[in-house]
This record gives structure tokens, C-alpha cells and sequence, in this order.
């Protein structure tokens, strides 16, 4: 018990712990230097991760190396805009969400949505298919709203407005996107049984492993 226990309470202090950090240093903006820390760590770790399951895991890492090297050399330079730095890792991460529920809505593809939708319940109704497609488009304005206020408040407002958005609105708004969607799903599809987005996830990654 103690052994699951553990990775979550560390998935949690992680959470919580990192906005607070990274809030922290957009607010004081004195220490450049943890700032851009901060920014960058991420960003390094899911690189190491992402080079580390690589097929071609050698060369990854060493173009991984290569970058750390890079940022390395332009350090000093950085630290004085570690605020970009911050800015570009979350409108990064928003606008990798749009583009990947985005370009599901292209002509002849099938929505995002509707394909979690098939995952967990196989068979999907016509009335389904237009509701999870409309489903799809509302996941990628959003993402795109998203996207474009955080663009807004970094460029118009001050740094520590921009990071209270960034870092402690971002995960509640889509929290909230989720249970408006959920509740909004039970009024217009009342006849279907209704699954949690951690079962819809959990079914649609079994549903695209690869055949053993």
C-alpha cells in the first residue's frame, strides 16, 4: 500500500509544488537564474524521456545534448528573459493540445472525441457521432482562447498576472471545460451510460496498443 502511495503523493507535491516555484520567481523576477532553472527543467526532462523511449534512442539523446550544451552557452543572455522562456512552454504546450484536436476536424478524418467515444462504447449512434464532433470543435476553441489570453495577458499586462493565469487557472479552467462538458453530455444524451474521462482514456489507450 505504501508503495502505491508514494509515486502519487510525489505526483502531487509535484503539482502543487512547481506553480508555487515557478509563480514564485515570475513575482520576485530578481533571481534570473532560478528562474530560467525553473522554465527550462520541464522542458529538459520531457525531452530526456521522450529521447530515452526513442527507437533511436542514442541519437536523440545526443541531439538532447546538444541543445543542453546550446543553452548552456546562451545562459547569460537567457536569464534576463527566463519570462519567455515560460510564456513559450505554456503556449507550446496549448497550442500542441489545439493542433492535436484541431486536426482532427480535417475533412475525411475522424474526430478526436468521436474516437474516444468508439473506445469506450464500440458502437456509437449517428446523434453521437455530431455531438462528439461538436465536442471536438469546443476542445479546440478552447485551447485556442487559451492559447491566445495567455499571449495577451504576457504581452499587456505585468509578469506575475500573466503566472497567476499560467500557473494556477490553467489546470482548474479545463477542470471545469471537462465537467461542463460532462454535464452538458448527460442533458443532450441522456440515454447513454456516461463514463468517467479517466475510463474514456484508460479505454481508448487499450484500444490503440498495438496487438500483441
Amino acid at each position: 500500500m505504501t508503495r502505491r502511495i508514494v509515486p502519487w503523493l510525489g505526483i502531487v507535491a509535484l503539482v502543487i509544488g512547481y506553480p508555487l516555484l515557478a509563480h514564485y520567481t515570475n513575482q520576485s523576477a530578481q533571481d534570473g537564474n532560478l528562474g530560467l532553472l525553473v522554465a527550462v527543467a520541464p522542458v529538459v526532462l520531457v525531452g530526456l524521456v521522450l529521447a530515452w523511449r526513442s527507437p533511436r534512442r542514442f541519437i536523440m539523446l545526443g541531439v538532447l545534448m546538444l541543445l543542453c550544451i546550446a543553452l548552456w552557452a546562451g545562459w547569460s543572455a537567457l536569464e534576463y528573459h527566463f519570462g519567455l522562456v515560460y510564456w513559450l512552454q505554456h503556449v507550446g504546450m496549448l497550442l500542441v493540445l489545439f493542433i492535436t484536436f484541431g486536426r482532427t476536424l480535417i475533412a475525411g478524418r475522424q474526430p478526436l472525441c468521436t474516437r474516444f467515444a468508439q473506445a469506450v462504447h464500440a458502437v456509437v449512434t449517428p446523434q453521437h457521432e455530431i455531438y462528439t464532433r461538436q465536442v471536438t470543435v469546443a476542445w479546440t476553441l478552447f485551447f485556442a482562447a487559451m492559447a491566445l489570453a495567455s499571449t495577451l495577458l504576457f504581452f499587456l499586462a505585468p509578469l506575475a498576472t500573466w503566472s497567476v493565469f499560467a500557473n494556477f487557472l490553467t489546470l482548474p479552467l479545463v477542470a471545469l471545460m471537462f465537467i461542463g462538458e460532462y454535464w452538458v453530455r448527460r442533458w443532450v444524451l441522456p440515454e447513454m451510460r456516461h463514463m468517467h474521462i479517466l475510463d474514456a482514456v484508460r479505454a481508448y489507450r487499450n484500444a490503440s496498443a498495438p496487438p500483441r
